[in-house]
């Protein structure tokens, strides 16, 4: 008996060898032939972090696991990602791993896979990477792959859908699915389970599903022969709504897809269909009370294949439809809907979308809406119009919206609209039929997202063919009084089409606290960084004029503030703003710009203030703290002029670095004390004036780059000192400047005279015989930092001047301030190069729920985009100029 559980024991600790062992043996070997399969067959780049083989995951097969893997397209798609997956776990026959002639897969699951399916305006589609097989057709060698595959699944997996020249996308969360069956058969059963914890989907203008919960339990036949995929009683649960289909799914080739598909409700509670209502499924929605019929059905057969789509219908009936939640006092009543989509033949610009009848009564108050619109994309026409009053407070009574949010209002609507959109952008105002107004009262709305409360007072916007006019708004949101009026164009093809949306508004203000409308509550708080760059929409074409009389941006107050500001172009321009700040006046140009980069905005400034107090400027001003940190020890006023390019980084604070511009600067008057530099300049000559500087008229010339700051050679005379100074200091307050001293010798003290004869011996000890009069010319080298200086002597009786002594330096830094600027130019170019590139992709990066696609462009002559050449060189005007510092100015 102890021999036998000798034996046993002996073979279990041999098994258990093996079981650990034999992963790491044929390690290699697997690794090997997953990297030439994806060689041989994937057309795009293809990385992963590791392997990882078990033989007890998954026993008595092989479970190989391929960790964080990531596949990025290529062409049109270099820079965007096809799949990122968790890992994807693949179970192995043994011995077809030992032997090493094929190996045999029995089941594949992906974790955490995050898809990213893209279709660009030529329909070239990102998932289009596999490569012809024709070695195999040719000679007729087996691959190292065989399948056996009998389940698969896909666990919380996320799918972005996004196909710009069918103007279609889909958007999938949470997704858990999964399929078993006999995958090498001819002819077998798939039996399919798929849950969703959200899905939206949008067509054209209109999201047809929203953040909706999907359940969908199919057995599909399959015919591995033609590739068809047939399925009845298909069951589909859409929140509440229960839809059955059936039909057939055919894959023709990598990028054909036949397809005949039906799903039908064909009698249904109005309650099914309310659950598609996000704001309404999400509070309470077992408890809401219901009554009402509706109606859902529609149909999907043709080809997809490139731009081509298949012909679809779409057909949504509700009749007296009532809801109310048990706990709030009112109903929404007499809903009434009829809507069809429908496309005959799966052209896009032959869709026909009719909602003939919308209409619901809250309190007793009727609101009616309806739409026509056909021809989409060549020249969109519509019909429609919204008529009726609500009392918004009402909603509240009604509906259940978020805690802590408060709504109330009086809306009246009365508008009308019919005709083609582009005859609105060709002016044809003749052919396009606008009238009406929209009025809304005492408007404020409150929740999480605006604990502070957005208030209206009083709106009122009135149609015409030509535009929407604001005849007037006024109201107040984050502690701003303010009143507006203007106009918008093309409002119509802005919202249906994506196209350019141009205007005027005229904006006053009381007061604005900037720090609060850019989420910064604290301006003194170390955390105060946004949540990132504004990114400027490039559709967008509306000059803002704006008065307020009081502004404050970080530790800034203007007041008294005009001017206007430009959006276009993905940029925003900053046109003669003017305002007092600072005991001074200041006027500012400039622009803020997304186009280029959307993490590190691009920004150019020039400013020209007059008199303003020094300290209070240089608190006010992060940047001035690193570019002039001397204004630290200075008091008095000053007056400057600045113009400077570069970028700010993610929390909207300058990159410093990247900063490069000149200026001038006129101290008016002011008093330098405390500044170690010329303290310990005054102890080591023993010069009590050089300690305090009063200064009077100074004026000079500076320029920076790659966190250096030039300051050309300018002379002050204090008392019967003349001083010329020039030189150099960085954004880490590193110093590297040169003062020639011309000053009467009877001003030096003991230790002053002490450090001139140490000179003077030290010269004639070199055999440089150097003779004093009564006035000293002295060079100062000043090095070292701000806090920590370091000051060097040397008599130099023939010097001349700073200028001379210092060209040395102005060549590297013009040097570094060509290089960078090169650098600059060749970035901006081959972003420039990719943006041109990816210009048919661009959009799908941009949200596709509700917000427009900031790259859509106007098709119009006036927004067409710009030629990639004609881009690369306006990108590159202004980069390269201002690079000598002793260059004189026109």
């Amino acid at each position: 008996m102890k021999k036998f559980f000798k034996i046993t024991g002996i073979t279990l600790l041999v098994l258990l060898i093996v079981l650990f062992t034999l992963p790491f043996l044929f390690k290699g070997k697997i690794i090997s032939i997953i990297k030439v399969e994806i060689n041989k067959n994937i057309n795009a780049k293809v990385e992963f972090q590791d392997v990882d083989i078990s033989l007890i995951r998954k026993f008595p097969r092989v479970s190989v696991a391929i960790e964080e893997l990531q596949v990025t397209g290529n062409g049109l798609f270099v820079d965007d990602t096809l799949i990122a997956a968790k890992n994807i776990d693949i179970s192995l026959n043994l011995m077809s791993v030992i032997k090493g002639d094929k190996m045999t897969i029995y089941s594949v699951e992906v974790n955490s896979p995050r898809i990213h399916a893209l279709v660009a305006k030529n329909g070239s589609a990102n998932w289009d990477i596999v490569k012809e097989d024709s070695t195999a057709k040719t000679t007729g060698e087996e691959k190292p792959m065989n399948l056996e595959l009998k389940r698969y699944a896909i666990n919380d997996g996320y799918i972005l859908y996004y196909d710009s020249a069918g103007n279609m996308s889909s958007e999938i969360f949470g997704l858990q699915h999964e399929g078993s069956g006999d995958f090498i058969a001819d002819n077998f059963t798939l039996s399919t389970r798929t849950s969703t914890d959200a899905v939206n989907f949008t067509y054209g203008p209109i999201p047809y599903l929203v953040n909706t919960k999907t359940i969908v339990d199919a057995d599909i036949e399959v015919n591995n022969k033609t590739s068809t995929y047939t399925f009845k009683n298909g069951e589909v649960a859409l929140n509440e709504l229960k839809v059955t289909s059936d039909g057939f799914f055919q894959l023709v080739n990598d990028s054909t897809y036949k397809m005949d598909i039906r799903f039908n409700a064909p009698s249904t509670d109005f309650k099914n269909i309310l659950s598609l209502i996000p704001v309404v499924y999400q509070k309470d929605f077992a408890k809401v009370k219901t009554s009402g019929k509706a109606i859902f059905n529609g149909s999907v057969k043709g080809t997809m294949a490139g731009n081509q789509l298949p012909a679809y219908h779409v057909n949504l009936e509700v009749a007296n439809g009532f809801f109310q939640y048990p706990d709030l006092p009112a109903p929404v009543k007499n809903i009434n809907l009829a809507l069809k989509v429908d496309n005959p033949d799966g052209v896009t610009d032959h869709t026909v979308v009719d909602l003939s009848r919308a209409h619901f009564e809250m309190e007793n108050d009727p609101f009616d809406l309806r739409l026509l619109l056909k021809t989409p994309v060549s020249n969109m026409w519509i019909d429609a119009a919204a008529k009726g009053k609500l009392d918004l407070a009402g909603i509240t009574r009604m509906v259940k919206l978020d805690p802590g949010t408060s709504l109330r209002g009086l809306l009246n609507a009365d508008i009308a609209l019919k005709g083609f959109v582009e005859a609105v952008q060709k002016k044809e105002f003749d052919k396009f039929t606008a009238l009406g107004s929209l009025r809304l009262d005492k408007f404020f709305y409150k929740s999480k997202d605006y604990p502070d409360g957005v208030e209206l007072a009083r709106l009122l916007m009135t149609f015409n063919p030509k535009n929407v006019t604001l005849n007037e708004a006024s109201g107040k949101y984050l502690n701003t009084a303010f009143d507006a009026n203007g106009s918008v164009n093309n409002l119509l093809g802005y919202a249906l089409k994506n196209q350019a949306l141009d205007g005027v508004l005229n904006v006053k203000a009381d007061r604005v606290d900037v720090n609060k409308w850019m989420g910064t509550t604290d301006s003194s708080a170390t955390d105060t960084a946004s949540a990132g760059p504004f990114i400027v929409p490039a559709n967008l074409d509306m000059l803002v004029n704006a008065m307020a009389g009081e502004v404050k941006y970080d530790n800034l107050l203007i007041r008294d503030l005009t001017g206007s500001l430009q959006l276009k172009n993905e940029t925003v321009k900053l046109d003669n703003i003017k305002g007092n700040a600072l005991d001074g006046r200041i006027a500012i140009s400039g622009s803020y710009s997304t186009r280029i980069n959307k993490k590190k905005p691009a920004i150019a400034l020039q400013y020209d203030v007059e008199e303003l107090d020094i300290q209070k400027t240089f608190l006010a001003f992060n940047t001035v703290q690193k570019l002039m940190p001397i204004a630290k020890f200075l008091g008095g006023k000053m007056s400057s002029r600045l113009s400077m390019t570069g970028n700010l980084g993610g929390d909207m604070m300058p990159d410093l670095t990247t900063l490069t511009g000149n200026g001038t600067l006129l101290l008016i008057e002011g008093v330098l004390q405390k500044f170690k530099p010329l303290e310990q300049l005054g102890d080591r000559l023993n010069i009590n004036e050089l300690r305090d500087l009063t200064l009077r008229e100074v004026r000079e010339k500076f320029e920076f780059n790659q966190g250096k700051i030039f300051v050309n050679p300018f002379k002050i005379k204090v008392k019967d000192i003349e001083m010329e100074i020039g030189g150099m200091h960085g954004i880490d307050q590193s110093l590297d400047y040169t003062i020639n001293l011309k000053m009467p010798r009877a001003l030096i003290g003991t230790k002053g005279n002490q450090v001139v004869n140490d000179l003077i011996s030290k010269a004639n000890a070199k055999g440089v015989p150097v003779k004093l009069g009564e006035t000293i010319n002295l060079n100062v080298k000043m090095l070292g930092t701000i806090t920590t200086p370091d000051i060097r002597f040397d008599l130099k009786e023939t010097a001349g001047s700073v200028t001379d002594q210092l060209k040395d330096q102005a060549k590297e830094f013009v040097k570094a301030r060509i290089d960078s600027t090169t650098k600059a130019v060749n970035d901006t170019l081959q972003s420039l190069k990719k943006e041109a590139v990816k210009e048919a992709s661009e959009t799908l990066k941009k949200q596709l729920f509700a917000k427009k696609d900031s790259t859509g462009v106007s098709d119009t002559s006036k927004n067409k985009p710009q030629k990639p050449e004609d881009r690369l060189k306006n990108a590159g005007k202004g980069l390269i100029e201002n690079v000598n510092p002793f260059k004189k100015k026109k």
